[in-house]
C-alpha cells in the first residue's frame, strides 16, 4: 500500500501525475490522503476536478492555525490512519506543514518515506518551508529531485547519494496535461500582468504588504495588473483598510472579453487551476512569490519577476525567466518595461520537465514496493 499525502494548493499538481500513472498502469494499492491545510473550496478540492482526481480516500480536516498546531493536528490524525492500515511507503510532495508532519509520523512508526521535490533549498531558515523541505530530507529514505541544483545540496549535506533520483518536474507533467484545456477558454485582451503574492512575510506585515501594493500600482502604469488573491492575502489588504487600492472584481469572468486600461489592478477572488493556467501563458509577465509559478513561467517562456530575495528554484533563474527582484521597486519597473519593450530575458526549458516525471517517480516506487 502507498499512500500520497497532499496539503495545500501546489501538492495537487504535485501528486497528480502519479495518480495518472498509477490508473494507466491499473495499479490500485494506492490511498490519497488530503490534509486539509488548504480548506478553502478553490484551493483544494476545485483542483481536484481540474486534474481529474477522484475525491481524497482520506481528509484530515486540519485548518488553519499556528505553524505547531498545523503540524500537530495532521500528526495526531495521519498517524490514526497509518495504524488503522499500515502502508508500505509514504510519499510526500513539497514543503508545507502536512509534508513535515506526514514525514515525522511515518518516520516514527518505521514506514518509509519518499520526498518529491527534495534536495531544494532557498538557504533562507526565516521561511517556513526551508525548514520544513530541510528536514524532511534527512528523515526520507528516497529524494526525488527536480534539478541538479538539489543533487548537488543533498550531497553536500552528507545524504547518500543512492537515496537520490533526478526525476524532473512532475508539475510539469501536470502543466502539459491541461495545456489543451486552456487553448477553449478565454483570458484577459491586451497585455497584462499576473499578480499572486501570499508567503506571509509578504503579506502578514502591514509596511511589507504596503511595499508591494506600491510596486503593484507603479508597475500597472505600463500593464493592468490581473490579482487573483490568495485568500490569506485578500483578509490582510481586508483588514489592513488597503482595499480601496483596487478595482475589486467579485467576478473573474468581468476581466474577460475587453481591453483592460493601464494604471488598474483588478482584485478578483482565486481561479481553478485550469483558468489560472489560461490566465498565466496568456499574460505579458508575472509578479509573485510563488515557487510553483517560478516553475510554470520557466517551462511557459512567460517572464516571471519574484518578490523575494532568494529561491529555492535555482533553475528557474539560471536558465528560465524568473529574475529575482525582491522589493526593490526600481528592479522591478526596469524589468516591467523591459517586458513592454521585448527587451526581457529568454529562457529554456531545463533538463528532464518533459512530462515524464511521474512514470519515473512510479518506476520507482514500484520496483521497491512489489515483492
Amino acid at each position: 500500500m502507498i499512500y500520497l499525502v497532499a496539503g495545500a494548493r501546489p501538492n495537487f499538481m504535485k501528486i497528480a501525475p502519479i495518480v495518472w500513472e498509477f490508473r494507466e498502469r491499473a495499479f490500485e494499492d494506492f490511498r490519497v490522503i488530503h490534509t486539509g491545510q488548504h480548506y478553502d473550496y478553490e484551493m483544494s478540492q476545485a483542483f481536484f476536478m481540474d486534474l481529474d482526481l477522484a475525491e481524497p480516500d482520506y481528509f484530515l480536516d486540519a485548518g488553519s492555525g499556528t505553524h505547531a498546531a498545523q503540524t500537530a493536528r495532521v500528526m495526531t490524525a495521519f498517524e490514526e490512519i497509518c495504524l488503522d492500515r499500515r502502508p508500505d511507503i509514504v510519499v510526500v510532495v513539497g514543503d508545507v506543514n502536512s509534508t513535515l508532519a506526514a514525514s515525522l509520523t511515518a518516520v516514527k512508526l518505521h514506514i518509509p518515506v519518499a520526498h518529491i521535490e527534495a534536495g531544494l533549498r532557498s538557504f533562507d531558515k526565516t521561511m517556513p518551508e526551508e525548514v520544513n523541505r530541510l528536514l524532511t530530507d534527512h528523515i526520507s529514505d528516497i529524494l526525488f529531485v527536480t534539478e541538479e541544483s538539489g543533487v548537488t545540496n543533498l550531497a553536500r549535506e552528507g545524504i547518500d547519494t543512492s537515496r537520490t533520483h533526478l526525476i524532473g518536474n512532475v508539475m510539469i507533467d501536470s502543466l502539459k496535461r491541461i495545456l489543451d484545456k486552456t487553448a477553449s477558454l478565454d483570458a484577459p485582451e491586451g497585455g497584462y500582468l499576473l499578480a499572486t503574492i501570499h508567503r506571509p512575510a509578504n503579506v502578514d506585515d502591514i509596511d511589507n504588504l504596503k511595499t508591494i501594493l506600491d510596486i503593484l500600482t507603479a508597475s500597472a502604469q505600463h500593464f493592468p495588473i490581473v490579482f487573483p488573491a490568495h485568500p490569506r492575502t485578500l483578509k490582510k489588504i481586508q483588514e489592513f483598510g488597503l482595499a480601496d487600492l483596487f478595482s475589486v472584481r467579485e467576478n473573474p469572468e468581468e476581466v474577460l472579453g475587453k481591453p483592460l486600461k493601464p494604471g488598474v489592478i483588478s482584485l478578483i477572488p482565486p481561479l481553478g487551476y485550469i483558468q489560472f493556467i489560461t490566465y498565466l501563458k496568456n499574460a505579458a509577465g508575472v509578479i509573485t512569490d510563488s515557487g510553483g509559478i517560478q516553475s510554470e513561467t520557466t517551462y511557459l517562456g512567460v517572464p516571471c519577476l519574484t518578490l523575494r530575495e532568494t529561491t529555492e528554484i535555482i533553475v528557474s533563474v539560471e536558465m528560465g525567466t524568473n529574475t529575482l527582484a525582491g522589493t526593490d521597486k526600481e528592479k522591478v519597473l526596469r524589468a516591467v518595461e523591459d517586458i513592454s519593450q521585448g527587451a526581457y530575458k529568454q529562457g529554456k526549458i531545463p533538463h528532464l520537465w518533459d512530462g515524464e516525471a511521474g512514470r519515473r517517480i512510479v518506476d520507482t516506487l514500484l520496483l521497491l514496493t512489489t515483492p
